[in-house]
């Protein structure tokens, strides 16, 4: 076998990014519903890393100087499992037609880590289904070298989509789940293949 092929062959690891820390959360719910659409894949490997049980500080150090002890610990829980992910999906609401902060705060605290990968949204909300939520995490990552995923899966008024067992009732959600999914596995395996022959050029 090929290193190529072996590359090809190995599953793509995607860590997901739990973006809400709000208290009563509807977070958790989507995430547990996008890892069991993940958890049908054989060529994936899924990540959970949930801003609310990894938080990040939110002061970052002055440029050229390196962060405290403090802060580099509670890095350690989060930017080792960013680095070693081939793909991305972030769990988003919509906040005043934008993206939580903590969501924003955990890209801004890392960079290398982005670069030259794929960036899938699964949005929530109200009518709009966060969809105002991932056209600006669209700009954010295109200027950390990132790939992102034309197709999204979002849940509008989503308190309405799941059953009181967090199971999702919209069938839809399922197709659009696999096509989502199916496009990352793409770009992932695309784009891993060609850092394995160079490194990204940032």
């Amino acid at each position: 076998m090929s290193s190529t092929t072996a590359r090809t062959a190995e599953p793509l690891r995607v860590a997901v990014l739990v973006g809400s820390t709000r208290e009563g959360r509807f977070a958790p719910i989507v995430t547990r519903w996008l890892s069991g659409q993940l958890g049908r894949r054989d060529d994936m490997r899924t990540d959970v890393i949930d801003l609310t049980e990894t938080p990040l500080p939110h002061t970052l150090p002055a440029f050229g100087q390196e962060p405290s002890p403090s802060t580099l610990e509670l890095l350690a829980a989060v930017s080792p499992r960013l680095a070693a992910a081939d793909a991305f999906v972030f769990v988003t609401p919509e906040y005043n037609h934008s993206f939580p902060a903590s969501l924003k705060n955990a890209i801004d605290w890392h960079n290398e880590q982005w670069h030259g990968k794929p960036v899938a949204f699964v949005s929530y909300g109200g009518l709009s289904g966060g969809l105002r939520a991932v056209e600006q995490l669209r700009v954010v990552m295109a200027e950390l070298n990132a790939t992102t995923i034309r197709n999204t899966v979002s849940f509008h008024n989503a308190w309405g989509d799941f059953d009181e067992d967090g199971n999702s009732t919209e069938p839809a959600a399922d197709v659009a789940a696999k096509a989502l999914l199916d496009q990352l596995s793409w770009w992932a395996h695309a784009l891993r293949d060609a850092r394995s022959v160079r490194p990204y050029a940032a």
